[in-house]
């Protein structure tokens, strides 16, 4: 089986990378990426060229790891959201239709409103608060409309022991400071990379058995809560871990939304129901917090 990996860096891509290797030939890129002869492109931002790729190197299945993320940023470039985010994904899945390839591509929770408390399922109505938001459902929708064997898997809150993420922002922070200030009335689940791209991997090789398990996925850790419980959990788990820490932490207030204004709207809302998900793969999705540790351990 060959496989086409797009944004082989990024947090989800870096794991994917390990989680699809002993599926078959991998070919990884990101959007700097060529081949010795300088055909092959994984910039998203090229969207003719991606499906030139797909066409020319003939992949069973393509893993679509790479996107416009930097929500606040996507406020001020639309244009550049939208080609990421929807374009190139609708380059891609024709390009699947044509050769009849898989697509996998990954979404996310800001393709809804953020309203209410309950886990959003996946025949939820959508409303996007943001570009950001908007592309990605524009690139689900061109995805579905393409008629290419897919699965598209929604996440949220996604971090990951390699490079930067919310966990050693509060560490960093608590180290500095005897008082932070952290949100807590957004609600979601923190759901590790290596995990997505684990499942993603077990995914594939059941819909490969499988076509009817095609389709949208919601998919995140078990249990929920807030960013300020998140930052208290880490906080307390990185003490328990390292006690020699210089933590100058005492106190980690809870506050609104409002307090941090930003560009782009965030959704309160971000729990996902995730029941598709592991009764079709026959999965359970461990504990958020499970994950986290495991990180923390990693990193600390």
């Amino acid at each position: 089986m060959k496989i086409l990996l797009l944004g082989k860096n990024g947090q989800v891509g870096w794991e994917l990378q390990r989680s699809l290797a002993p599926l078959g030939e991998l070919l990884a890129l990101d959007r700097h990426s060529t081949d010795f002869c300088g055909d092959f492109c994984g910039d998203l931002n090229q969207p003719e060229r991606l499906a030139q790729t797909v066409r020319d190197w003939r992949p069973d299945v393509i893993v679509n790891a790479a996107a416009h993320t930097a929500v606040d940023k996507a406020e001020s470039e639309p244009d550049l959201a939208r080609c990421l985010n929807a374009t190139a994904p609708a380059a891609l899945a024709q390009a699947a239709a044509d050769i009849g390839a898989w697509l996998v591509h990954y979404s996310t929770d800001y393709v809804f409103n953020g309203q209410g408390e309950q886990a959003w399922q996946e025949s939820d109505a959508t409303g996007p608060l943001s570009v950001y938001g908007q592309t990605k459902l524009e690139g689900e929708q061109h995805i579905a409309a393409s008629g290419c064997k897919h699965l598209i898997f929604r996440t949220s809150w996604v971090y990951a022991a390699r490079g930067g993420n919310f966990a050693k922002t509060m560490l960093r922070l608590a180290a500095e400071r005897e008082r932070l200030t952290v949100i807590n009335d957004q609600f979601g689940a923190p759901t590790g990379a290596d995990l997505i791209a684990d499942i993603t991997a077990h995914a594939i090789r059941a819909a490969l058995h499988q076509p009817a398990l095609g389709g949208l996925y919601h998919l995140a850790a078990a249990g929920q809560t807030s960013w300020h419980g998140y930052a208290c959990h880490v906080i307390t788990q990185a003490r328990q871990t390292r006690p020699e820490l210089p933590l100058k932490v005492t106190d980690i207030a809870p506050v609104p939304t409002t307090s941090f204004p930003t560009p782009a709207q965030r959704p309160l809302n971000s729990r996902l129901d995730t029941r598709k998900l592991q009764q079709a793969f026959g999965l359970a999705l461990p504990a958020w917090q499970l994950g986290v540790n495991r990180m923390l351990a990693e990193t600390l």
